[in-house]
């Protein structure tokens, strides 16, 4: 078949697909047809030579296999027993007290920002010492406003 895209000529012939017609029949826009699959999916390979940015290669080949070579080992340090011990919380404990550093953060922000309005407000220094959240509740609303980010400001 000759088509033309662009003022280009060139010949191009579909490559055929083997089908088998099966029992299933349907209705497209109120034409009964049948349907059929496809017996083996065809997979063309590109013709032409692959580049990419500036390198030659080939779809379908293996890899050249890259050569590894042993970085220097740096001298084992007897780990102090801090770190020794954080190797053995599990996920969970992590996870927890990953959570409760948040709330305390968060605690210490609310309390930062009531001390700074009581002392805008006038208020005596024995007010700014109240803290709210007697239970260690914090109101859900203050969690949308609080990133996990240090950079976050008051």
């Amino acid at each position: 078949m000759k088509l033309t895209y662009r003022g280009v000529s060139y010949d191009y012939t579909p490559p055929t697909v083997e089908t088998s017609v099966t029992d299933d029949a349907g209705k497209f826009r109120g034409v009964d047809i049948r349907f059929r699959t496809v017996k083996k999916a065809p997979v063309q390979q590109p013709t032409l030579d692959l580049v990419y940015r500036g390198v030659a290669y080939q779809s379908g080949t293996p890899a050249a296999a890259t050569v590894v070579t042993p970085a220097v080992e740096a001298p084992a340090v007897a780990l102090s027993p801090a770190a020794s011990t954080a190797a053995t919380f599990s996920t969970e404990d992590r996870a927890r007290m990953s959570m409760m550093g948040r709330h305390r953060a968060v605690k210490q922000r609310q309390q930062s920002m009531l001390s700074r309005l009581a002392t805008e407000a006038g208020l005596p220094e024995d007010a700014a010492k109240y803290w709210n959240h007697i239970q260690g509740k914090v109101h859900p609303g203050f969690w949308a406003t609080y990133s996990r980010g240090g950079a976050s400001a008051s």
